[in-house]
Formats: structure tokens, C-alpha cells, sequence
């Protein structure tokens, strides 16, 4: 299936509302840093504020997605962007309140439409036929890095431009502009029954290699965003390229998930295909590390750029074979969940090992992790697939009566 069938009404309104509930949330972090910048020790609260939003979207993503009920989903992803809505109307309509104020306003954007993502991403797959699951999932992951490559220019934009309220209260809109979206889709997506709590959280907790090879893959996205500005003064580089740079590693991420989804089939399977590009993604941040030249640095992040997306698209497709539909929205949550807590942990181990060592061992250091993380999730994963091949295994023969293992794209 080619690219230009997915030009259907349903799936451009799911483009849509993809893109006015998913601005808001890249723009986040850096609006409330710029809407508090002014005031006393404005960074500090500024990063704290940030900090506390991620949080909220770090517990908000699993605790809401188990809950989603796939039949009626629209009510619950309605109810999540209007929490969210509110709580960036709040900031921004209330930049002087204190601090708890606005803390458990960012807070309550986060959590709010954290389940959102994963849902829409279940939503769009029911769209489509089952053949054009990994042209559809390509697309969004193409639109969700051109998202992400706009958001932080308008944020700071318009809070430098216009006045430091005003990206809130654009984001607050956008989220209520997506509640009335939804309308224009689906009320849910077909699954078997709503599993029961527990055994919902072991379904879940079974696919615990997946999770972690998305927070290797993160870990390697907060290094090249963090510490990129600090590596660039170490080579003696006008720091003013961070941008260009990390907008080429963007732009690459977006034309390695077009191609990715250009083919229908990959070799090797999808947890050797995350694993392998992973690893590759890591080589190539490694060489940003100790390359001495900006065009050589540039090259080696568009280079990682282009296998980035593709690794998040094999883990994406391993999920849906793992997960059996209604706990799709719920697993997909939790990728979202362990992909900000990836990116929060190498943030934070980067700026503690910016103040002992060099930007470059800092790297290293953060590559080292991932390579930690992706052997122990690509070691979990294939423990995962050998139990669920041996015949006598009875929780095993009894999971895949229950969640029978899709075969997506072999």
C-alpha cells in the first residue's frame, strides 16, 4: 500500500486533531520556562515547572491508559485534552500566582491528555487495513517530528515576540480546538472485552524489554538536545548551531520514518530491527562526541536522525504484535511513560556529569546507558519469544488463547 491511500476524510481528521492536541504538548517545557523567566529566579522555577509537568505525563500516560475503554475511547481522550486545556489556560492566564499555583497547573496539563497519544495512535491504526499498519504508523511518526521541529521556534516566538502568556493560551485553545476534532472521528476502535485490572498489569508488565528499549532510544534523543549547546563550546563552535544541528537531526528522524514505511517488510524481526538501529543511533551519537568538525558533527546527527524514527517504529509494531487490542491504548501509554522517564534520567545524569567532566565524556557516559539498556531489553525480549514458543507452557498457551499474537508485517 502506497502513501497516497491514506489520503481518506478519516485519516486527515485524525491528522488534525493529531496536530492541535500534540503542539501544545512539544511546546510545553519551553513555554513555562519563558513565562516565568522574568521573575525571580525565573529559570530555576521555570525548569522546576517544567520537571513537574513531564511528571505529570510520566504518571498521568499508564495510569489513564489501562483505564481507557477501546468500544468508547472518544469521551475519555475528549475529557484528557479538556484537563489539559485548562491547566495551560490556568498558567497562562495566571503568570504571577505562586508557585504551588502554578506547579499543580502544569502539573494537571500533564496528566491530563497523557493518555491522549497512545490513544490516537490505536485510533489511526483502526483507519486503516491491517496492510497499511506500518505506512499509517510511519506517517504519524513523520508528523510527530514535524511537530516537534516547529514547536520550540513558536514557543519562544511568540513568548519574545508577543508576550510570554500567549503560547499558553494558544496551546489552551489548540486542546480545545482537538476536543471538538474528535468529534469528527470514531467513538472508539473494536477489541475483545475490557480485560480485569490485574490481568491487565501482567499483559502489560510482559512486555517489559519493549518499554525499556524505548527509554535507550530516548536516552540517546535528551543527550543530543542537552548537551549538544556544551559540546559545541568545548570544540570552540559558535554555540548559535545547536539549532541548525539538532533541526538536521529532526528533519533526518522525519525522512527515515517516510522511508522505513515505504517498504511493507524489513529484514529480521522487529525486536532485532529496534535493537540493531538503536545501537546504530548510539554509534552515530558517539561519533558527535569526538568528531572535531561542525560539518562532520552535522553529518553524524542527520545520519542518527535517519535511523532514530525507524528504531521508534520497529518498537511501536513489536508492541502491537505482543499486546492483543484492548490493551493497545494502555501499552502504547506506557511506551510514552517510559519514553519521558528515559529522557528525564539521561537529562538528569548528564547534568550531573557536566559538572565533574568534560560535554564530550558526558556523551560517552550516556551511550554507555543506552548500550546497557538496549542489550537488556533485546535479552528480555527474546526470553519473552522463546517462553511463548514452547509448547508446554501453559500461561503461555493461555495468554495467546486470550491475546493472540498478530503477525503485522511478516
Amino acid at each position: 500500500m502506497s502513501y497516497r491511500e491514506l489520503a481518506t476524510r478519516p485519516v486527515l481528521a485524525w491528522s488534525a486533531v493529531t496536530v492541535t492536541s500534540r503542539l501544545p504538548i512539544a511546546m510545553a517545557p519551553l513555554a513555562v520556562v519563558f513565562l516565568v523567566r522574568e521573575r525571580p529566579g525565573g529559570y530555576s522555577l521555570g525548569a522546576v515547572l517544567a520537571a513537574v509537568y513531564v511528571l505529570g505525563e510520566i504518571v498521568g500516560a499508564p495510569a489513564l491508559g489501562m483505564r481507557m475503554n477501546p468500544q468508547r475511547a472518544r469521551p475519555q481522550l475528549a475529557a484528557g485534552l479538556a484537563v489539559g486545556a485548562a491547566g495551560f489556560a490556568g498558567l497562562g492566564l495566571l503568570p504571577g500566582a505562586h508557585p504551588v499555583v502554578l506547579g499543580a497547573l502544569a502539573l494537571l496539563a500533564g496528566v491530563g491528555p497523557a493518555a491522549v497519544p497512545g490513544g490516537l495512535r490505536v485510533l489511526l491504526t483502526s483507519l486503516v487495513p491491517e496492510r497499511a499498519v506500518t505506512q499509517a504508523m510511519s506517517m504519524e511518526t513523520v508528523l510527530t517530528f514535524a511537530i516537534w521541529s516547529a514547536a520550540p521556534a513558536l514557543a519562544a516566538g511568540l513568548a519574545l515576540g508577543v508576550d510570554p502568556a500567549v503560547p499558553l493560551l494558544l496551546m489552551g485553545a489548540l486542546l480545545a480546538v482537538s476536543v471538538a476534532g474528535l468529534r469528527m472521528l470514531p467513538a472508539g476502535w473494536a477489541a475483545e472485552p475490557q480485560e480485569e485490572g490485574a490481568s491487565m498489569r501482567r499483559m502489560l508488565l510482559r512486555a517489559w524489554p519493549v518499554y525499556v528499549l524505548g527509554a535507550a532510544g530516548l536516552t540517546l534523543l535528551a543527550l543530543a538536545e542537552l548537551v549538544l549547546p556544551a559540546l559545541l563550546e568545548q570544540r570552540g563552535i559558535g554555540i548559535g548551531w545547536a539549532g541548525p544541528l539538532l533541526a538536521g537531526f529532526s528533519i533526518g528522524s522525519a525522512a527515515g520514518g517516510f522511508v522505513y514505511g515505504l517498504r511493507g517488510h524489513w529484514p529480521g524481526s522487529l525486536s532485532a530491527q529496534s535493537t540493531v538501529l538503536v545501537l546504530a543511533v548510539a554509534s552515530g551519537v558517539a561519533l558527535v562526541a569526538v568528531l572535531p568538525w561542525t560539518a562532520a558533527i552535522a553529518v553524524a546527527l542527520v545520519a542518527a536522525g535517519l535511523l532514530q524514527a525507524p528504531s521508534g517504529l520497529a518498537r511501536n509494531l513489536a508492541l502491537r504484535e505482543i499486546l492483543p487490542p484492548s490493551a493497545l491504548a494502555a501499552g502504547y501509554s506506557v511506551m510514552y511513560a517510559a519514553l519521558g522517564a528515559g529522557y528525564a534520567v539521561s537529562g538528569t545524569l548528564a547534568g550531573a556529569l557536566l559538572k565533574v567532566v568534560a560535554p564530550s565524556t558526558a556523551i560517552l557516559c550516556g551511550v554507555v546507558l543506552t548500550v546497557l539498556l538496549t542489550g537488556a531489553g533485546f535479552v528480555g525480549e527474546r526470553r519473552l519469544i522463546r517462553r511463548a514458543a514452547v509448547p508446554g507452557d501453559v500461561q503461555a498457551a493461555s495468554e495467546s488463547a486470550s491475546a493472540p499474537v498478530r503477525k503485522v508485517r511478516r
